[in-house]
């Protein structure tokens, strides 16, 4: 039994048939039973490389090309002024612009990120296995991260995966890195690798790096430039050679880099490479876009296309879209100087809003809604508000003409006080100053700013109309205090500057109302429209109409409250506003191409509106002071060297309506003698106009020929120098005089208004 037991230990009986596998090994005895044959070796080994291959094959055929991730497609969208090339600022998640065809890009761009990257990128398959294997052997015994990534797999990561990070998504990504190769053209992977990864100075593709670095366009890139870009692909936060010396040292070495392998891939000649020199860069300021006045425009821009796109946020940081806004880059510089150059002695809660709107389209030309945006969010144009005071009375003299009202031919008590019966109280309103004006038009009651007069003109009306000529004008129904009562015409309502610009854009536009906006145009990058605004306007009176207010309107500067506004030597509506007791201030005209409103308002430290802290040497500030003056100094500079715009000539035929209990039909006055003395006025206003015109060509001739003179004697002086033919120095000749400037006049000292405890107007007249 026990050697039968010990047979079977140590022998094994032939099989009677050949097995798959000899195992245990058949005529071994003891150990060597039990060891495998080096057949079984190979063919083991072979059978797992097959399994493997095999997994290897079958995952490569289920491999297919994703659709690339969001953000890999992300692009900034780029917001311009009204020119559609000066850039005003950007929405953006990553600061990418996308480059459609390797066509754009000059040749020694691509051949730089090659040559920085992957010299084995026009003849591998898509991925370096022994680049792959030297990164493996680095990461397993020193446990330090080695990249082996060709550029297509960098490509696959960025572009399709988002990212890979484990051992299995780097497997994906060189089997999908495998598939690119096949499937994809070199140039085509090429160009999106450039357009996905990131370059530093906050720069993600090509494009925008090359504007970041060298302030142009990566089709104008040099092979220098090119080069130096490349180089800094691995570690470019710490090879931006303005970062430190030493980053600029280590940009310089791989810059160098770089060229050596163009020249050894046969890219670039060697003579032509050692003539070049390391490009210098440009400083990059990663300021905060929204600092400074521009700001509160960006932001503006922002809100409208949101609301006029239905975009969300996010798709308007990523989508790429050029937006064109409808403000002009000189105007609105001239804007901005202007106010920065007012008296700088206000208080410090005094806020200042300005706005021009185009009365042609309703683009917004122009806006200051504050000093720095970063500082307040707070935009006085948009979001501030502030009583109209006597800016709100053209408003009540368009319902007036509406309803047939004469603004020549009948007249009205001017006297100051009067007491009105207000729905049964008793309501007595001043005049500026208590000063009468005895019986007037509604022209001199317009050009005087008589605010007994209109009173008695919005009781005749009705206050309704007037709030529903406001309405029609486009300002907002919940605008605060706007509401039917006697007051109104005084201005008691709560406005913004942009609301009352886009009213009196109506009154130059002669009836013809446009949208207010701030978009001009959207296109994708592709060049696709996707947004214009509406250019059909919408009539609210008629042309015969507006020429009357207009009439009524330019009195104000020819004769009333807003003649500083005659120097600029334009046909110039418009009328001055203050609120009771001087809480806000504001003139408003226009051209038949400009309508511009400017204004002034006070918040206490809880909010509330308070009366104008007095400064610039003026005693009080109303409408026909700093607002005129900001308004006189910015569209003077705007009108400079333009054709005059005349106004409308006047078509209405007038007609006297049935007088009221208050008000009275004119005099007897011969007719023909108000048309002469209407025509001799026109003309003498002409006269006056021109002559300013002739006055600033003059003084703006003088400058140029002081100017023409200061520079002969400077070319006499320095070839009397040159001439010198001994060391003894001679006396430098007597510079030429200079025209001193005339000193300003002494600002306009008015006397402060009557207070008026029913809201009604303390305005600004002489």
């Amino acid at each position: 039994m026990a050697k039968s037991n010990q047979s079977r230990l140590t022998a094994v009986e032939k099989p009677t048939r050949r097995r798959l596998i000899d195992y245990p090994r058949y005529g071994k005895r003891g150990i060597r039973r039990w060891i495998p044959s080096w057949r079984f070796f190979l063919g083991t080994f072979l059978t797992g490389v097959a399994l493997v291959a095999g997994l290897i094959i079958a995952a490569y055929s289920s491999v297919k090309i994703p659709a690339p991730v969001d953000m890999a497609l992300a692009q900034i969208s780029t917001v311009y002024y009204a020119d559609g090339e000066r850039e005003m600022g950007q929405f953006a998640q990553v600061s990418r612009i996308l480059i459609d065809n390797p066509e754009d890009l000059p040749d020694h761009v691509g051949q730089a990120v090659v040559a920085a990257e992957d010299r084995t990128f026009y003849t591998n398959r898509g991925v370096d296995f022994k680049g792959m294997a030297r990164a493996l052997y680095i990461n397993v015994t020193q446990n330090k991260r080695q990249g082996g990534s060709t550029i297509t797999q960098q490509y696959a990561e960025n572009y399709y995966m988002d990212g890979a990070t484990t051992y299995t998504e780097k497997f994906k990504e060189a089997l999908l890195s495998i598939k690119l190769a096949q499937e994809v053209e070199k140039d085509e992977i090429l160009l999106n690798y450039m357009n996905t990864i990131y370059f530093g100075r906050g720069a993600s593709g090509i494009e925008v790096a090359a504007q970041r670095y060298f302030e142009k366009s990566a089709k104008d890139l040099t092979v220098e430039e090119a080069a130096l870009i490349a180089g800094v692909i691995p570690s470019p936060s710490r090879w931006d050679p303005d970062a430190s010396p030493e980053a600029r040292e280590q940009a310089e070495r791989r810059w160098n880099y770089v060229l050596d392998g163009m020249v050894d891939l046969g890219f670039l000649d060697a003579t032509e490479r050692n003539e070049m020199e390391f490009p210098e860069t440009k400083e990059y300021d990663n300021k905060n876009q929204f600092k400074g006045t521009q700001g509160y425009l960006i932001e503006q821009v922002r809100k409208e296309v949101l609301e006029v796109t239905g975009m969300t946020q996010d798709e308007l940081e990523t989508s790429g879209v050029k937006i064109v806004s409808t403000f002009d880059y000189s105007t609105q510089r001239k804007l901005v100087n202007a106010i920065l150059d007012m008296p700088n002695d206000g208080d410090k809660n005094l806020s200042v809003g300005g706005v021009t709107i185009d009365p042609k389209s309703g683009g917004v030309l122009a806006m200051y809604g504050g000093r720095d945006y970063v500082k307040t969010q707070f935009n006085a144009v948009t979001q501030g508000r502030a009583q109209a005071g006597s800016t709100f009375k053209p408003i009540t003299l368009l319902a007036a003409l509406q309803q047939g009202i004469s603004v020549d031919r009948k007249y009205y008590n001017g006297n100051s006080p009067r007491t009105f019966d207000n729905n049964g109280d008793p309501y007595t309103v001043p005049n500026f100053a208590n000063a009468s004006y005895g019986h007037v038009n509604l022209v001199k009651a317009t050009a005087n700013s008589v605010n007994t007069a209109y009173v008695e003109l919005n009781q005749e009306i009705g206050p309704q109309a007037t709030v529903d000529t406001a309405l029609s004008l486009g300002l907002p129904a919940d605008t605060p205090d706007l509401k039917p009562l006697l007051a109104n015409v005084l201005g008691t309502a709560t406005v913004r500057p942009i609301d009352m610009a886009g009213a009196y854009a109506t009154f130059a536009a002669n009836g013809r109302k446009y949208d207010v906006h701030t978009v001009k145009e959207i296109t994708r990058a592709d060049g696709r429209t996707i947004y214009e605004p509406s250019n059909l306007p919408q009539t609210v009176y008629d042309e015969e109409i507006g020429a009357e207010l207009t009439y009524a309107l330019s009195q104000v500067v020819e004769q009333g409250s807003g003649d500083k506004a005659k120097t600029i030597g334009h046909p110039i509506a418009g009328k001055t506003g203050t609120s009771n007791e001087n809480r806000s201030a504001w003139f408003v005209g226009y051209t038949p191409s400009y309508a511009t409103a400017i204004t002034l308002y006070q918040s206490d430290d809880d909010g509330g509106q308070q009366t104008i802290t007095p400064f610039g040497g003026y005693r009080e500030i109303t409408g026909s002071t700093v607002p005129l003056d900001i308004w006189v100094s910015y569209m003077g500079n705007v009108l400079a060297g333009q054709t005059p715009e005349e106004f409308p000539e006047r078509t209405l035929k007038q007609t006297v309506p049935t007088p009221t209990s208050t008000a009275t039909e004119e005099p007897d006055e011969d007719e023909e003698e108000a048309k002469r003395q209407e025509e001799e006025a026109r003309e003498q206003r002409e006269r006056e106009r021109e002559e300013a015109r002739e006055q600033r060509e003059r003084e703006r001739e003088e400058a140029r020929e002081r100017e023409r003179q200061e520079q002969e004697e400077r070319e006499r002086q320095e070839q009397e120098e040159r001439d010198k033919e001994t060391s003894t120095p001679t006396p430098d000749p007597t510079p030429t005089e200079t025209q001193q400037p005339t000193p300003d006049p002494e600002p306009t000292q008015t006397t402060p208004p009557e207070t008026d405890p029913g809201g009604t107007d303390a305005d600004d007249e002489p």
